[in-house]
Order: C-alpha cells, then structure tokens, then sequence
C-alpha cells in the first residue's frame, strides 16, 4: 500500500508538470493576448502591465518563473480580476463547486443504484423496460439540456426551485440533479448489468439455496460484488461532474469555478486560466487515486500493486 502511494504521488507530480508545460505554452500560442480588445491600450499603460505580469520577459524566462511561483504555492494575481488572486479566486468559488459536485455525484450514486438494482431484480418486466429507456434517454441528453426542461418544469409550470442564484439550499437542488442526471443513468445501467452477472453465481445461489431472504441476498451478497464496475466508473462520473458543472453553473448562475474558469478563457486572463486547469487536474487525479484504492476495500482479492 506504502509503495503504490508513493509511486502514485511521484506520478502525480510529473502530470501536474506535463499538464503545466502544455498549458502555458498552449494559452501562448493562441493568437492575441489578456491585453488585446476592442479599446487599444496606450503603449505606456500595455507597457507597465506587461512588466506588472512578467510579460516583457521571453517566453522560457515567464516558465521558469512562473513555474517557481508555483511551487512556492503562489498562483499569482488574475488579470481581469483587480487586486484579486487567483488563490483568492479558488478560495471563494471551490467550496461553491465541490458543494454542488458533491450532491450531484450523490445524487448519480443514489438514483443510479437503485434503478439499476430495481432493474435487476425485476428482469424483464415493464418496470425493467420503463427505467432502462428512462436511463438512455438520460444518457442521450446532456446535462445543459436536462437544465432546460427542469427549468421549464420545475420554475415555471410547478414553481417548486428558485431559477438560478446561490445562497439557499433549495437553489442548489436541481442544478445537482441536472447535473448528476446523466451519471445516474450510466450508473443504472451498469449496475443492472453487473447484478445480473453477479446474482447467476455460486455464491448467491448458494446462499438461496440456505434460505436466506431474497432482500439480503441482492443486498449483501450480490450487491458488494456488483459495486466494482460501478466504482470504476465513478473515476471518469467525477471528472464529468466537474466539467459539466462549467455549463451548469452558468446556466443557473452559480458563482463557483465555472463561471471563473469560462470567463478566464474567454478574456484569456492567463493566470486564472491556469490556476484553475491545475486545480482540476489535481482534483481528477486525486479522486481516481481513491477509486483505485477503493478496489482493495470491496473486494479483498485485489492487491494495490
């Protein structure tokens, strides 16, 4: 376990420099610059920015320092942003973002589970057909879309949620539900699939066989077994929570980092572009590490090597 959390940490260092070095020299390559805009700036005032955000220097001299910057933990000031770091910037609208992730993925774990294993259980039946089409429909539809209809169901025709906003618990409902929609259908289907793989096993038969009750079969000894695909698939559930929450935060006007991070791009304020491309990456890397570690946990047969 020491072992394989050191080499994991050693790799996860050299991914944040590789996603480093591609991005700096990327955001530079693009045409224009945090400076460029439809009112020219005098010469003198680009001249003092520039020099404010090392922009004067050559190009491998802005790595290095930037690079030093960053593994001093400073991510410098963002461009479009006065007087605010992009630390700062993180610091008010991450707890926002992980907030609605984190209910979002709940929301996919909890109604993906139970759909799938209802669906299992109950093979063939018009239950099993009617959650199954719901859960393509649920696949087929991206989570921007899912927002409008909610929005059109649940704001207008039954005003039950507040349309956008951030502030009340209620306001971060169904943004968490449009966004774990689709998550929660891939979930359902997976976790049909592995049911039905596991519950035709020794293991559950014998178990029905010994007369134990058909609600702890499917919930002890079929249901332990059938998590492993479902968690695998978690790794890549999380990495699409976090960037779809860029579209969803915008939809409902959740002041988190999505609104920060497409502003960043569209303003090309270079600094905060970064920062928050690094912190994702750190976020989806850290997370597949715990579902890779969570494997040893659910089924003791497998060795974290």
């Amino acid at each position: 376990m020491i072992s394989f959390c050191v080499r994991r940490a050693c790799w996860m260092l050299f991914t944040l420099w590789v996603v480093f070095t591609v991005s700096f020299f990327l955001m530079r390559s693009v045409p224009g610059g945090p400076f460029d805009g439809e009112r020219a700036l005098e010469p003198e005032i680009k001249l003092l920015f520039e020099k404010r955000y090392n922009m004067d220097k050559s190009l491998h001299e802005q790595y290095l320092l930037e690079l030093g910057n960053y593994l001093s933990g400073d991510l410098g000031y963002s461009f479009k942003l006065s007087d605010y770091t992009v630390n700062q910037v993180i610091a008010e609208g991450l707890p926002i973002s992980i907030a609605l992730g984190l209910l979002a993925l709940g929301f996919a774990a909890v109604l993906g589970l139970l759909a799938g294993i209802v669906s299992a259980v109950f093979r063939g039946t018009w239950g099993d057909v009617v959650l199954m089409l719901v859960a393509t429909v649920g696949i087929a539809l991206p989570n921007f879309v899912i927002a409008g209809i909610c929005i059109i169901l649940f704001v207008f025709l039954l005003p039950l949620f507040p349309a956008a906003g951030w502030g009340d618990f209620n306001q971060l409902i169904l943004p968490a539900f449009c966004l774990g929609a689709p998550y929660a259908a891939y979930i359902a289907r997976i976790a049909r699939t592995s049911m039905l793989d596991v519950m035709s096993q020794d293991h559950v038969r014998t178990a029905r066989a010994k007369g134990v009750g058909p609600v702890r079969v499917v919930m002890v000894h079929a249901l332990r077994g059938a998590m492993l695909p479902v968690v695998s698939f978690l790794g890549p559930a999380i990495a699409g929570i976090l960037t779809g929450s860029l579209v969803v935060e915008q939809v409902f006007a959740i002041p988190g980092m999505g609104s920060h991070f497409v502003q960043a791009a569209l303003q090309r304020d270079y600094t905060l572009a970064m920062g928050l491309v690094m912190l994702y990456t750190v976020l989806l890397y850290s997370m597949n590490w715990i579902v890779d570690m969570s494997y040893a946990v659910l089924d003791p047969r497998v060795q974290l090597q």
